[in-house]
């Protein structure tokens, strides 16, 4: 028998069929096979229809079967992650009124201002509350100011997590883990965040019933069995936003461990206990996967923009040299890139910059000494140093790093970009060959109480260790250098 693990991103779905009794996986695919699109009407915005969501999650799950040879009625569970932070709004009928707001877009920036002003700076820090910034609150409160009679004909709001369990159990729910993705969650009272939403007239009446993050949430409807050959019945057994979910896969649990991703963009969600932050701006804490009322477990995550994007940007400069091969170049150069450094904030505005859009920058560049192999390293360090900067922010907040887990679908596959971190920090990075769909599809045997087995499941996919070397002072006086020229680029802005 079989789980099937769903993973809807904005670029594609990714589908996963695992063995539901070693959860070693049967099948995968990346459906569909060009990126879905995403319409921008104005600058700024980015919509995608969750009606189309659905055909190619049907489609696609087609396709797996057919691919990996099982009967769909062998499926005995299934798992969500999806991209956060979307609005989804349906009608009476339970259709979209509109398309999908999605994460990337940021025309409610100036509504989640206004809203985190009406609650009052305190409030939001004793309730945890982010500020709602440019989350689903913030759209949800766009779409009523700027699109009201639409807004008066909404049954109900969802994540778009929430739409795909929609479509398979024909049951409208939400998560805790997702209205706290959203802004929605008061983590003071431990339930939805009533006064965010009496803040945005009419959203009370919007909000769908709450089911658990693991656990049965629903079962395949006859209409959605019908459109994918899966049992009607079958149940619908967890689902999580990506960065939880990210975690998940990775089995970062507890507090004390981390998991980290090194994409276009840079994350790091670290586990823990507490609600006592005071850092609602830079950080975002949320509800993790395995928060219960008794046993506080919270994921705080920050993001770096400027992460891949420099490495991508670099490839490009050189003729579009792979990253294997830059990474061997920059293996060749000494710490500290023999003071050459880069600060990699050129993708926008830097949320743990306070928003700042300082750009990206190169500093001490000797064109006597210096070569690609020298910007290759410096890429990667300014990277790992602005990851760096995180952690210290972090620390700041009481957030214990006692060990870090990644994919092996990043920068940390860079040896130099993996032991930087690891040194400045002193902990182990562990590496690990997943998915966020394997993730979703194994957190059906952790909905099953069966933990023991879960846990084994993710570590039969662990690869390597980057172990943290206890003479790291030249690494610590790189950081120092490239700090000092972050902070007076701060400065000057």
């Amino acid at each position: 028998m079989y789980y099937l693990g769903i993973d809807l991103g904005s670029s594609s779905l990714k589908l996963a069929l695992v063995a539901s009794d070693t959860g070693l996986r049967k099948e995968m695919i990346s459906y569909p096979e060009q990126e879905m699109s995403i319409s921008s009407a104005q600058q700024d915005w980015a919509e995608q229809s969750p009606a189309q969501w659905w055909e190619y999650l049907v489609s696609g799950v087609l396709r797996l079967f057919e691919k990996a040879g099982v009967p769909p009625s062998k499926v005995i569970g299934i798992g969500i992650g999806y991209q956060m932070h979307g609005l989804v709004l349906l009608d009476q009928s339970g259709d979209p009124l509109r398309d999908a707001i999605i994460w990337c877009d940021s025309r409610a920036i100036d509504s989640g201002l206004a809203l985190g002003k009406s609650l009052g700076q305190q409030y939001c820090v004793d309730h945890l509350l982010n500020n709602p910034g440019n989350f689903t609150a913030s759209k949800l409160d766009w779409v009523r100011s700027f699109e009201p009679e639409l807004f008066a004909k909404a049954k109900y709001f969802m994540l778009p997590g929430d739409y795909l369990a929609f479509r398979l159990t024909g049951v409208p729910s939400t998560t805790s883990t997702g209205l706290s993705e959203g802004i929605m969650w008061d983590f003071y009272k431990n339930g939805p965040a009533m006064e965010m939403l009496r803040a945005i007239p009419g959203a009370t009446e919007l909000l769908p019933q709450l089911v658990p993050i693991l656990g049965e949430q629903g079962q395949v409807s006859s209409s959605a069995a019908k459109a994918l050959g899966i049992s009607a019945g079958t149940p619908l057994l967890y689902r999580a936003g990506d960065q939880p979910n990210n975690a998940l896969s990775l089995h970062v649990m507890d507090p004390g461990q981390v998991a980290a991703t090194g994409g276009t963009s840079g994350v790091v969600y670290a586990v823990n206990d507490s609600t006592s932050f005071k850092e609602l701006n830079r950080l975002n804490h949320f509800l993790h996967v395995n928060h219960n009322a008794s046993r506080r477990r919270l994921g705080t995550l920050l993001c770096i923009n400027g992460c891949g994007i420099l490495y991508r940007w670099l490839s490009q400069l050189f003729d579009g040299l792979s990253y294997t091969e830059m990474n061997k170049l920059a293996e060749q150069v000494p710490i500290g890139s023999e003071g050459l450094s880069i600060l990699p904030f050129g993708n926008g505005a830097e949320r743990i910059l306070e928003n700042r859009n300082l750009g990206g920058h190169i500093s001490g560049l000797n064109f006597n000494r210096h070569n690609r192999a020298h910007l290759c390293r410096a890429g990667l360090e300014g990277i790992a140093f602005s990851f760096y900067y995180g952690f210290e922010l972090l620390a700041k907040e009481g957030v214990n790093t006692q060990s870090i887990r990644t994919g092996n679908d990043n920068l940390f596959q860079s040896k130099v970009m993996a032991q930087t971190v690891a040194n400045l920090l002193q902990v182990e990075i562990e590496v690990f060959e997943t998915t966020g769909a394997e993730g979703a599809a194994r957190a059906c045997a952790l909905a099953e109480d069966r933990k023991i087995e879960f846990k084994q499941m993710i570590l039969q996919d662990y690869l390597k260790s980057y172990y943290p070397e206890k003479q790291n002072k030249h690494y610590l006086e790189a950081y120092e250098v490239w700090k000092t020229e972050l902070l007076k680029r701060i400065q000057e802005a």
